[in-house]
């Protein structure tokens, strides 16, 4: 499901607080350049909103959420490719445009030209929130709830 809301006036997230930044990976073969900077969870509900910005043209490790998430983009142009039923689906998101999965995918995300700013609520599954992928999906790292609200992310 994908919806549009305009959050033109909405003031620039990007420069508040404390940012986890994640940069050149020798194990991938294409630019990565992100940050994320969470800004609350819930231990009840097994979940955690946070920020994601992407450089320009930059790309987060290839990966894989467990549960249920909810994007919105709020700056910038946001890529997201991912395979199903062995098709490639390219999306192509800005500014106000949200997106709910309901986790299990394999995806890619990039940035635009002018790099991206989105905001995203995810759930965990049995404590766990995503993976971090290889070649052919093969699972390099789990990363659980409180592993990533407590900034000790696979790296």
């Amino acid at each position: 499901m994908t919806a549009s809301l305009d959050v033109a006036h909405l003031p620039s997230l990007a420069d508040c607080g404390d940012w986890l930044h994640f940069g050149a990976d020798p194990r991938f073969e294409y630019p990565i350049d992100y940050g994320i900077r969470i800004l609350g969870w819930s231990a009840d509900t097994q979940s955690v909103d946070f920020l994601g910005k992407w450089a320009p043209n930059s790309y987060c490790h290839f990966h894989r959420h467990l549960g249920a998430t909810t994007s919105l983009v709020l700056e910038g142009e946001h890529h997201t490719v991912e395979t199903v039923d062995g098709r490639e689906i390219h999306q192509v998101r800005g500014p106000g445009d949200s997106a709910q999965k309901p986790g299990g995918e394999a995806h890619m995300e990039v940035a635009g030209p002018q790099g991206s700013l989105v905001f995203f609520r995810m759930e965990a599954v049995d404590g766990q929130l995503f993976e971090v992928l290889g070649r052919g999906e093969r699972v390099l790292a789990s990363t659980p709830l409180a592993e990533f609200v407590a900034g000790n992310l696979p790296r």
